[in-house]
């Protein structure tokens, strides 16, 4: 019996140790999102980023396209809420993959954005209808980052 008690608890601090080596990076991060004062999707989007590990401070604005204009956002990319993330910025209802592959890879970028308010992304009711295209922002023209 001290044998099976043994194995048991070596093989739940192997998969203990094995989550802290392999965990993402969102987890460690902490979150400024910015959003209109009576946006509740914006919310929810603050929601599913703390469900997925991320500290979150919202703070609301009136002036949010001024803001995401001034980061060197398009208007036509531009997102319902800018959120900081480090370095970087992320605009709209980007997934969470998208966000950890731009944490994990660390691109030359001014952050990321997912135009519009679209159905069924990260906060947003309803079914998603076709895969969420996000664009990269920097310098130069903005370009598709992620597809998911």
């Amino acid at each position: 019996m001290r044998k099976i008690l043994l194995g048991l608890t070596v093989v739940a601090l192997t998969a203990a140790a094995a989550y802290f080596v392999v965990r993402p990076k969102a987890e460690a991060e902490t979150v400024v999102l910015y959003k209109d004062p009576q946006c509740g999707c914006c919310e929810e989007y603050a929601n599913y980023l703390r469900h997925n590990g991320f500290a979150v401070t919202v703070r609301p604005t009136a002036n949010i396209y001024e803001m995401s204009s001034a980061a060197g956002i398009p208007e036509d990319l531009q997102g319902c809420h800018l959120a900081y993330i480090g370095d970087y910025f992320v605009s709209g209802h980007v997934p969470l993959g998208t966000v950890n592959k731009m944490l994990s890879e660390r691109p030359a970028i001014k952050g990321v954005t997912l135009p519009g308010m679209p159905s069924g992304s990260p906060g947003m009711s309803g079914a998603k209808t076709k895969p969420f295209q996000t664009y990269a922002i920097d310098k130069g023209q903005p370009r598709i980052y992620a597809v998911e």
